[in-house]
């Protein structure tokens, strides 16, 4: 087995099963490594195992797999790692609007995600980095975002399209963490609630639609902001007038997030319903913050058909050029 390969299917299984993020980078880490090192470095296991970069467990995995076997850690991982779940809405699909780059609190870079993505199969790929209201997460500012759309368009080319965007924050009164000029230069806007999560219903719904009348968003991220599982732990959703929140969606053409990370599950099932009976379009996304999360959107094509959503409104259902007509 070619060791660069081992090692990045062995980084995307890791990634896919949100393990930490510190693993997964070592084994991407190592793939670049060795595919750097000149042939001699690579046959001698001393100078191999001393390579900046290469430690023992990848230097483990990469020495089975100069020797023509599958790694022992590989073969494991393939073993305990579920596999993306096929469904008909699956294959439907035709990119992914919100995903991470080492820009703000994703892993890779972008031509990582944009390589991933291509990978998955996608006509098109937004990235949507965070805005600069999220500083823990190294929300872009206006100036680093100028500087990153012309990096993200430059990925697109044999019939793959990097769209570039953001998935700004929704402030408290409801207004966008980014000049307003600049959204309107972006491909795609995902607006979310990432702070203050437990303000009273009313006021949430107030700041809901605000955020969603703009004219600049298209899709509302994870709306509740809940956590059902993982290392992050719970968090309960979010309170507010749904029916009204999703009749302004309907209304202003802004697609509800069916976000496919199993540790969000969001909207629950009774929202989708919701969404559904007030006329919405969806966007399942992966919300990924690495390559190998990409494959997440499994998870939200199965939760959308159980829930009967059809196709037809999905809108990475759609062709580039529908979804482009849409976005603007």
């Amino acid at each position: 087995m070619d060791p660069v390969d081992a090692l990045l299917e062995i980084a995307s299984l890791l990634e896919r099963e949100r393990a930490s993020r510190y693993r997964a980078k070592a084994f991407r880490q190592a793939a670049a490594t060795y595919a750097g090192l000149p042939d001699d470095v690579r046959t001698d296991p001393a100078a191999l195992r001393a390579s900046r970069g290469i430690g023992e467990s990848t230097f483990a995995v990469i020495r089975e797999a100069q020797k023509g076997e599958v790694p022992a850690y590989l073969t494991e991982l393939r073993g305990e790692v579920e596999p993306p779940r096929a469904s008909a809405l699956r294959a439907r699909l035709r990119g992914d609007l919100h995903a991470h780059t080492d820009w703000s609190d994703g892993t890779t870079s972008i031509a990582d995600m944009a390589a991933a993505a291509r990978a998955q199969g996608h006509e098109y790929q937004a990235i949507t980095d965070h805005s600069p209201r999220l500083r823990v997460a190294r929300g872009l500012s206006p100036e680093r975002l100028r500087e990153q759309i012309p990096l993200v368009r430059a990925e697109s080319g044999d019939g793959f399209t990097l769209l570039a965007g953001i998935e700004v924050d929704i402030l408290e009164d409801g207004s966008l963490d980014q000049e307003d000029g600049l959204l309107a230069e972006l491909d795609i806007v995902v607006a979310s609630v990432h702070s203050k999560l437990r303000m009273d219903a009313r006021s949430m719904t107030k700041r809901m639609l605000r955020a969603v009348a703009d004219p600049r968003v298209d899709v509302l991220g994870h709306c509740t902001g809940r956590l059902v599982q993982g290392e992050r732990g719970t968090r309960p959703p979010s309170e507010f007038d749904a029916a009204a929140v999703f009749a302004a969606c309907a209304e202003n053409g802004v697609a509800v997030e069916i976000n496919s990370r199993p540790e969000r599950q969001d909207p629950p099932d009774e929202l989708i319903a919701i969404a559904l009976e007030a006329g919405c379009l969806f966007s399942i996304d992966s919300d990924a913050h690495a390559p190998g999360q990409l494959s997440l959107l499994d998870h939200g094509a199965e939760r959308a058909e159980r829930a009967g959503v059809p196709a037809a409104r999905i809108v990475t259902t759609w062709g580039l050029e529908r979804l482009r007509a849409w976005a603007e």
